[in-house]
């Protein structure tokens, strides 16, 4: 075991992030050889006991890798595997040189009974993988595959060919070969492992295809939808109405993210396994063998398509989501300036209100000035009469007349009163209203 040469403290991750690097080798592949590629889908707890099972078969002394590896290289009697864990699936990789001479002339090892394993997950992805000498030319070998969608290229700088036509066989296996002609076993094993990339990558890419055409007909009802709504929020006027359309937008507009988190994943994960398969053929140097279609050529009007419409999709949840937001800012703009007209009339009316009862209440002061000066005046009658009889009036000066020189100051007195009333009414108020 490695000792650190210096007292510096390491990262957690340095040791994990290094031997990353080293984690899945290129296995040697002798010539001539059969190899069985499976992919699983596995899910959190699939992966568990998917590597728990893993562990059980590597028991052996042969068994290459141990611990919470993402990688193992194991030899059970003829049969060589090698198993990978990846984020979405876990790949079994069967090999063997036992009848491999002649290409697909072995029956399904599954049916045979040869390998025997339950493996967690469900299957994605099947191939059969033969690697042959130059014993058999290139067009013998493409007379075994659908001429409709055969792909030939050469690879390893023209030492070697790889064929494939990424269709099903009889038993449910799509079959690859590899033509190899003065290559190494590592070369050899560097090639197939690439090829088997190619292959689950490109399943891998096609599974956002089907989420594209499910979400298709939810987009379209949902499109539809905001066309009613919008055509309808330009000839409603009615708060209520206003109202309703607004909670129905907010609901289309949570349905419309769910649809795009559920899809977001898939959709993503599309695009970088598409980018994968391209990185793949780039590392695999594919040259155009005579006639035939290169693989390049084939996913171009296959597989980039199918990205293309998973990428289209996406585009028309964002801009629907886009629609959505905008439709509701909209809505929400115009039910403010329907509160904001409202509250414009509230204040008019409120502003009219008090102008009435402004009015009203002066009328109410002069009548209330009227009565009190009319009261005082029968008092100050009542005086003056009284005066005139004990004599207490100037000489020609009559009771009458008494009375009528003291009504200005009566009137004075009288509003002088009201008006200091309503003073104190107002400061009550106003103290109130402070507590």
């Amino acid at each position: 075991m490695n000792k650190p040469v210096t007292p510096f403290v390491e990262h957690e991750s340095r040791a994990a992030v290094l031997a990353e690097l080293h984690a899945r080798p290129f296995v040697p592949m002798e010539t001539p050889r059969r190899v069985y590629h499976f992919a699983f889908a596995t899910n959190e707890d699939e992966a568990r006991e998917d590597r728990e099972e893993i562990e059980k078969l590597c028991a052996s002394p042969d068994c290459a890798a141990a611990g919470d590896a993402k990688f193992k290289f194991m030899t059970l009697g003829d049969w060589a595997l090698r198993w990978e864990q990846h984020t979405e699936f876990t790949t079994y990789t069967w090999s063997t040189s036992l009848d491999a001479a002649a290409p697909f002339s072995h029956p399904d090892p599954l049916g045979a009974g040869e390998i025997r394993f339950r493996p967690a997950g469900r299957l994605i992805v099947a191939a059969h993988l033969c690697v042959v000498g130059r014993e058999q030319s290139v067009e013998e070998l493409a007379s075994r595959f659908d001429s409709r969608s055969l792909c030939v290229i050469g690879v390893a700088k023209g030492a070697a060919h790889l064929l494939t036509d990424f269709a099903l066989d009889e038993a449910n296996f799509t079959r690859l070969v590899i033509r190899s002609g003065g290559v190494s076993a590592l070369e050899a094993g560097r090639i197939v492992q690439r090829a088997l990339e190619v292959e689950t990558y490109r399943v891998m890419a096609l599974l956002g295809l089907p989420e594209a055409r499910r979400a298709s007909p939810e987009l379209r009802a949902m499109e539809h939808e905001l066309s009613g709504i919008t055509h309808a929020l330009s000839r409603m006027r009615d708060a209520r109405t206003n109202e309703d359309l607004l909670k129905r937008l907010s609901d289309l507009l949570a349905a419309s993210e769910a649809l795009s988190t559920r899809a977001a994943f898939r959709f993503g994960a599309s695009r970088a396994y598409h980018a994968l398969v391209n990185n793949r053929l780039d590392l695999l140097q594919e040259a155009k063998e005579s006639q035939y279609v290169t693989i390049t050529n084939f996913f171009s009007a296959r597989l980039d398509p199918a990205i293309e419409t998973c990428n289209a999709v996406e585009a028309r949840q964002a801009r629907l989501s886009n629609q959505l937001e905008r439709a509701i800012n909209l809505m929400r703009t115009g039910i403010t300036f329907e509160l904001e007209r409202q509250n414009r009339d509230l204040l008019h009316d409120m502003n009219r209100r008090a102008r009435l009862q402004m009015r009203l209440q002066r009328i109410v002061q002069g009548i209330s000035v009227a009565a009190l000066a009319y009261y005082l005046l029968g008092l100050t009658a009542f005086v003056a009469k009284g005066a005139m009889d004990a004599g207490w009036l100037p000489v020609g000066v009559t009771a009458e007349e008494m009375t009528a020189l003291s009504l200005p100051l009566v009137l004075l007195a009288s509003w002088l009163f009201m008006a200091r009333v309503q003073r104190l009414s107002l400061k009550a108020a106003k103290e109130e209203q402070v507590d």
